[in-house]
């Protein structure tokens, strides 16, 4: 049994800075200062929602799940809202495509199958208590709904964003501090402890979105992400062909696909 040390690894965020290459990257949202989404606040203050994403995360933690709790939640919203934003769309549209990404999980305090459609069901009730459009309110829960590879469809920038946004959040920080693990025999802890950084790079010249990942492959090997992931990377192009862009992975700075 191998315990797991968090270490001071971070999954980088869309909001700027540079690499050490003085690249354009990302930086932790903590030390950057984000744009002001005022839907994304009112739901974050929404006390039932709040406490259905935290009984969520505690289930799927029982059940052997990597961490899916705010950290995640967060990230996914910030994520989504940044890639339409890049890529051109106005601030209306990646409000809501934050809002589904802070909500695609929440289906999983009722189960972890077919999460993606309890979740709309559950998220309904707090966006229209919070007054909003029922236009908008239909844009965030499609997106919740059709955000898991087995049945789900970008069938919206919306919901293409929250895909690739959730889909990219592979790392180290996602296996559960403070419970022994065994390496050898968990691949889904293996692999997302393996992986150093996850970046998901936008470029709204080429129509670009790269993930770029950082694996110790003395962890895992390379092979293993895409035997656990495969599924997730098809969806991921097929999200980012919803939003006029190719879908690109590299590892360890080689391509992948």
């Amino acid at each position: 049994m191998t315990a797991v040390d968090r270490g001071t690894a971070h999954h980088d965020l869309p909001l700027g800075g540079r690499d050490e290459g003085g690249r354009e990257r990302t930086t932790p949202a903590e030390s950057t200062g984000r744009a002001e989404i005022p839907l994304l606040d009112a739901i974050r203050g929404h006390e039932r929602t709040s406490a259905f994403i935290a009984a969520a995360d505690e289930f799927l933690a029982a059940q052997g799940f990597t961490e899916h709790g705010f950290r995640h939640a967060n990230l996914v919203g910030h994520i989504a809202f940044n890639v339409l934003t890049h890529l051109g769309h106005d601030f209306h549209q990646a409000q809501l495509a934050a809002v589904a990404g802070y909500l695609h999980d929440i289906g999983n305090v009722v189960s972890r199958a077919y999460h993606g459609q309890t979740g709309a069901v559950l998220a309904f009730d707090a966006l229209k208590e919070l007054d909003v459009e029922p236009r908008d309110i239909a844009q965030i829960l499609t997106a919740i709904g059709n955000h898991e590879e087995d049945y789900g469809v970008a069938v919206s920038p919306v919901a293409a964003a929250v895909i690739l946004a959730d889909k990219s959040d592979v790392h180290r920080s996602r296996v559960r501090d403070g419970r022994e693990v065994d390496l050898a025999v968990d691949i889904h802890d293996r692999v997302n402890y393996a992986v150093e950084s996850s970046f998901l790079r936008v470029d709204p010249n080429d129509r670009t979105l790269t993930l770029e990942l950082a694996i110790d492959t003395e962890i895992s090997r390379v092979l293993e992400y895409f035997e656990i992931f495969l599924e997730r990377m098809v969806m991921c192009r097929r999200a980012a062909r919803t939003l006029g862009c190719a879908f690109k992975i590299t590892v360890n700075g080689s391509d992948m696909l």
